[in-house]
């Protein structure tokens, strides 16, 4: 099984990569995210700017209850996202510090992971993030330390940024 996906959006044209693995199975043994991107999507992330343009390379199933602002919206909006707070940096941050592969995934991290939950894989570059994904950990265990269970107004910022990575905090 190996099925081309061809890219045409507003921050890449003509990219063309391939499916190998089957929507959403054979993860790397250490990568177990909480969330698919489509749970992420609905959940709100990214103060529903995200993922706006390039809806046909995914499935469209992913983008129901999505939430969303409209094409054509400048910025983002916090109050679309669940915890209802800005926990995102600018991708001019994220380039700086190198975090961006621009040939693959201008758009970074989460658009890795919404083509890898495909089933597309780069095997150098699964590893790069894959192991920034875990290092989100340090968080996940500071909302442990300093909230009850259950208290979702606890550390809100820190739980939002958390959901970006495919964690769900509401567990803690």
């Amino acid at each position: 099984m190996k099925k081309k996906i061809t890219v045409n959006d507003l921050m890449q044209k003509g990219y063309i990569y391939y499916l190998t693995e089957l929507e959403g199975k054979n993860f790397a043994k250490d990568f177990k995210p909480d969330l698919s991107p489509k749970q992420m999507l609905k959940l709100g992330v990214f103060g529903g700017r995200y993922m706006r343009d390039c809806q046909k390379e995914f499935p469209s199933d992913w983008f129901k209850g999505a939430k969303l602002l409209p094409m054509g919206v400048r910025g983002h909006d916090p109050k679309l996202n669940l915890f209802g707070v800005d926990a995102s940096q600018p991708l001019a941050v994220w380039r700086k510090k190198g975090w961006i592969n621009e040939e693959h995934d201008p758009r970074g991290w989460f658009q890795w992971y919404c083509r890898y939950y495909l089933g597309r894989r780069l095997p150098e570059e699964d590893e790069k993030q894959i192991k920034r994904w875990r290092a989100i950990n340090r968080h996940l265990a500071q909302l442990r330390k300093n909230c009850r269970v259950g208290d979702l107004n606890c550390r809100r910022r820190q739980r939002q940024a958390v959901l970006h990575w495919a964690y769900d905090s509401r567990k803690i």
